[in-house]
């Protein structure tokens, strides 16, 4: 990041915000700043400085969204096949390109921020007296440190091998910029000290506490002042992430069983409370990031830190700009993930016999992905047939319905590209799949086959899939099972390309490629995905003004000597392209690279 930049963020960084709800907490935006020289005099300073963290948290570019999925195999990059000119996905980036240096730009920025929190904090500590002062200050620093370790988390699982800067004081001069890069090692070191504290100090749940003179009032409960805070949770889940990234699976799996036995966390019922506006902040949320389609005034739509997202304009087709459709052999697992006959949630109707008609594809497959050919799911943009809609051409065979508003309005313009739907960085359905692969992988003394099925088939249940293994060693007997008898292999093969990629796609922290590298694939992957066919088959329906029309749009692989369209090869180039020294990270961008003269 440039030095120039920086001191002009510090300079404009903590935003003086006052808290009425956690909803303003995590989305107003004052123009009010404090400059780094200010005197942090009391808690309400730095709360507001806590707030400033939160906004960079919130920036599109930290989570890097429309970098992270191309670079993996999870997505085609846009409209336009056979041919792309998009960088990540040809795997042709460099340290030049924008994924490089506006991730490590945004991260930096949140990490400046919550050091100025923290060393505000470090300076008003003998000043608290009462013990709400002191509570309030230890949720406020774990808050901080929270943040300043999940920052340099994402920066060493994506940078340089892991070999970042790192600002363990404040820069006040254009020379304090100019750091060596340290030792992933070190790094690593530095950012597990934070999330334990954080672990330590921060509560699991914010629901009984009101900080002082934050009391509700009538009408106004204390959970809604605090909704959306970061939580000892939180910490944990990415503790034991770190820990996973490196293949500590016996480490991992201890913070990933405390949260599992920590009863604050569930899976949500319908998997679709994820990815809309409705039930935000749910039980299954460990870390979400919080948007609000209501706007302030001084706010543009494409404001990078507002209280809104653009979400939609990667993922929708409708008045969005459909930058990123699901790849060719997701689209087929989400159409092979298999709804189970047996559950009633997966009855739509009955037959001329009175017996069950099952949907024809999972309620995840549903609520993910927007198929042709799904006649059982609910009005897509207010369609009651999805095939009517004016889509599904140029070789498109789906899309993202995550992080849209396909519920709610008739098409992403009518509420002019933006979206105050929430992102969803950790989810208890990740986790549970997490553990699965620790038990696999001999990370806990409980582990084995059998015990990694069983959590796998928690987070299949709640989508009403068949199960995984025999019914007869199984923990829900009224459900079905595929009745296959698996290896330890075979269910890491499981998690590896089907449920963890099913359940978490277009969602998350960079999970594909940072999953595909860890697991030393990527390049293997690419040339395994670049060998396969596929071919739009022909979907005939009646629509809805009575007539019988048909159009190619139903992905399948293989050849179809008639088939005439839209080439549907992919991964061709990052086959060719990906090399692992210079493409499984990020490397350290050429802004910072130029302005910092302590690394060559």
């Amino acid at each position: 990041m440039k030095t120039k930049n920086i001191l002009k963020y510090i300079a404009a960084s903590l935003i003086a915000i006052l808290m009425s709800s956690c909803e303003d907490f995590l989305t107003q935006v004052n123009p009010n700043e404090i400059t780094t020289d200010s005197y942090w005099r009391n808690l309400s300073d730095t709360k507001g400085g806590l707030t400033s963290v939160y906004n960079a948290f919130r920036d599109m570019d930290v989570m890097g969204t429309r970098f992270e999925i191309p670079r993996s195999d999870a997505s085609y990059p846009g409209w336009g096949r056979p041919n792309t000119t998009n960088e990540y996905y040809l795997q042709i980036f460099t340290a030049s390109t924008d994924g490089a240096n506006k991730k490590w730009e945004k991260i930096y920025l949140g990490i400046f921020r919550a050091n100025q929190v923290i060393f505000g904090l470090e300076g008003i500590k003998d000043n608290m007296v009462s013990e709400d002062e002191l509570l309030d200050w230890q949720y406020q620093m774990g808050q901080a440190r929270f943040f300043r370790g999940l920052f340099y988390h994402y920066l060493n699982s994506s940078y340089n091998n892991g070999d970042v800067i790192l600002y363990d004081f404040l820069p006040q001069s254009e020379e304090d910029f100019n750091q060596p890069l340290t030792p992933s090692s070190k790094i690593k070191e530095f950012l597990r000290a934070d999330l334990e504290f954080a672990k330590e100090n921060l509560p699991a749940s914010w629901t009984d506490y009101a900080g002082p003179g934050e009391e509700s009032s009538e009408g106004s409960p204390v959970n809604n002042i605090n909704l959306g805070r970061v939580t000892s949770g939180a910490a944990t889940a990415v503790l034991g992430k770190s820990y996973l990234f490196e293949n500590d699976y016996q480490t991992a799996a201890t913070y990933f069983k405390e949260i599992i036995d920590s009863g604050v966390y569930r899976l949500m019922d319908n998997i679709n409370d994820n990815f809309t506006a409705k039930n935000e902040f749910n039980q299954e949320s460990i870390l979400e990031i919080g948007y609000n389609l209501n706007t302030k005034v001084d706010e543009g739509g494409g404001s990078q830190q507002g209280t809104t997202n653009t979400y939609p304009n990667l993922y929708s087709n409708i008045g969005g700009f459909r930058s990123l459709y699901p790849a060719n052999w997701l689209i087929l697992a989400y159409r092979n993930d298999a709804p189970d006959p047996s559950d009633a949630r997966n009855h739509v109707g009955v037959d001329e016999f009175d017996a069950p008609i099952v949907r024809k594809f999972s309620l995840r497959t549903s609520y993910s992905i927007a198929l042709i050919d799904d006649e059982d799911c609910e009005p897509y943009y207010g369609n009651e047939i999805m095939a009517d809609i004016n889509a599904f051409k140029n070789g498109e065979s789906a899309y993202w319905k995550k992080m849209t508003n396909w519920e709610t309005v008739s098409s992403e313009n009518d509420i002019f590209d933006k979206s105050g739907i929430n992102y969803r960085v950790i989810r208890y359905a990740e986790i549970l799949l997490m553990y699965a692969e620790c038990l696999l992988e001999g990370g806990s003394n409980e582990g084995g086959v059998q015990a990694a099925l069983d959590i796998i088939n928690q987070v299949r249940y709640r989508s009403a899939v068949i199960l995984l293994g025999e019914s007869a060693k199984g923990q829900y007997a009224s459900s079905t099972y595929d009745e296959n008898i698996y290896s330890s292999t075979d269910v890491m093969e499981h998690l590896m390309h089907k449920e963890r990629p099913m359940e978490l796609s277009g969602e998350g922290y960079s999970i594909r490629q940072i999953d595909l590298r860890r697991w030393g694939i990527t390049k293997e992957r690419f040339e395994y995905l670049a060998a396969k066919k596929y071919y739009l088959d022909i979907y005939k329906w009646v629509n809805g003004e009575g007539k019988n029309k048909s159009k190619r749009g139903i992905m399948t692989e293989g050849e179809d000597p008639t088939y005439t369209g839209t080439d549907l090869t992919e991964f061709t180039q990052a086959a060719i392209n990906y090399r692992e020294r210079d493409h499984a990270y990020w490397p350290i961008p050429v802004e910072e690279t130029t302005a910092n003269s302590e690394i060559n």
